[in-house]
């Protein structure tokens, strides 16, 4: 009898040798980012958390987040059509699941889609995290070490309790049992979450609701979002992202401010508040210098104020549309501790790697 290992690994074997046949006849897509590289840093370990020594890896995801996903539409007619989503994280350096809980972690939902508007189902990013993407500097690079992502849209926040149905106590960037409606009128985009909780005793425990309006034109992009997240106990976190991007020159300009308010208990709360600015400016049509900067400051009851400051740098040379090489440079200040008794003061990382798009 075959093991459930060699049973899953013939499955996906099957699938990606019919892919082809598939995307013909019913418009699937397969796709994926392959992306890896070493990396050496000082007062962070393999997993960017803080440390008192230094590390030498090879890392998957340093810029990119490497992941294996499926996705596709029908045309139903009448200007309606039917769509899915599949996309599941991947540790290339190690051939591993990046959720060994969820294979689809990164996302599984369908929907339709019309003059009406799109209406999707399932596991799906939140409102947050869709709006960080377009006007954070970085966009989501290097996600284990960009605060937009980590704190603006949750995806490390350190809470230590599972704020809405994220199915983590870790990390809430991604939401199951959620529906999503956005509609668009003009270069404006607007979009409305509710994340069930799927609790026998409650309405609450564990829902989440949002709103969005994102704008986006050939000379400003701007985002405003609003998501607040119930636990298991229904204690309440509240966040908020905003920012902006313009063209400068050649180049971008980004500018972002976020937030959020959690209860951390009925009687302590945690404010994060993340101001970021940076941007993109091509140095040649091969390759393009990225740089962004982070402050961010913490205040949790009965606890002084902390926080940090960080830099992070790129440099991405295009080998063609699919395939490019990157150096990276990040530097952390921590400001009151932050890091933790007896940990550096500071923190840095430099990173080489590849990147391939399929």
């Amino acid at each position: 009898m075959k093991s459930p290992n060699s049973l899953k690994t013939a499955s996906l074997l099957a699938c990606l040798v019919t892919a082809p046949h598939i995307h013909a006849q019913s418009s699937v897509t397969l796709y994926g980012i392959m992306d890896a590289g070493v990396r050496t840093a000082s007062g962070l370990d393999p997993s960017n958390v803080r440390s008192a020594g230094n590390a030498n890896m090879l890392n998957s995801g340093i810029n990119t987040t490497s992941r294996l996903g499926f996705r596709g539409t029908e045309d139903l007619g009448g200007g309606l059509s039917a769509l899915f989503f599949l996309e599941s994280g991947l540790n290339i350096n190690n051939g591993t699941t990046s959720n060994t809980s969820k294979f689809f972690d990164r996302g599984s939902f369908t929907g339709l889609k019309g003059d009406l508007g799109t209406l999707t189902v399932g596991r799906q990013n939140t409102l947050l995290s869709d709006a960080i993407f377009p006007v954070d500097p970085l966009a989501t690079r290097f996600a284990g070490l960009n605060p937009n992502v980590a704190l603006s849209a949750l995806s490390s926040h350190q809470l230590g309790a599972e704020y809405g149905a994220s199915g983590s106590s870790t990390g809430t960037y991604r939401l199951d049992n959620s529906a999503k409606y956005a509609y668009s009128f003009g270069n404006t985009t607007a979009r409305v979450m509710h994340a069930f909780g799927n609790q026998a005793d409650s309405n609450s425990k564990l829902s989440s609701n949002g709103a969005s309006l994102d704008y986006r034109s050939n000379v400003l992009q701007a985002t405003v979002a609003y998501h607040q997240f119930k636990t298991a106990t229904n204690l309440t976190l509240n966040g908020f992202v905003s920012g902006i991007a313009v063209p400068v020159a050649a180049g971008k300009l980004n500018i972002t401010y976020s937030g959020h308010t959690a209860d951390t208990s009925t009687t302590a709360k945690t404010t994060n508040k993340i101001l970021g600015l940076g941007g993109t400016w091509p140095l040649t049509p091969q390759l393009d210098l990225l740089v962004s900067h982070y402050r961010v400051n913490r205040s949790r009851t009965a606890n002084a104020d902390d926080g940090y400051n960080r830099t992070i740098a790129f440099l991405e040379y295009k080998l063609s549309t699919r395939s490019l090489v990157y150096l990276e440079a990040d530097s952390t200040q921590w400001k009151n501790a932050y890091q933790g008794a007896g940990l550096k003061s500071s923190s840095t990382g430099l990173s080489a790697g590849i990147k391939h798009t399929f």
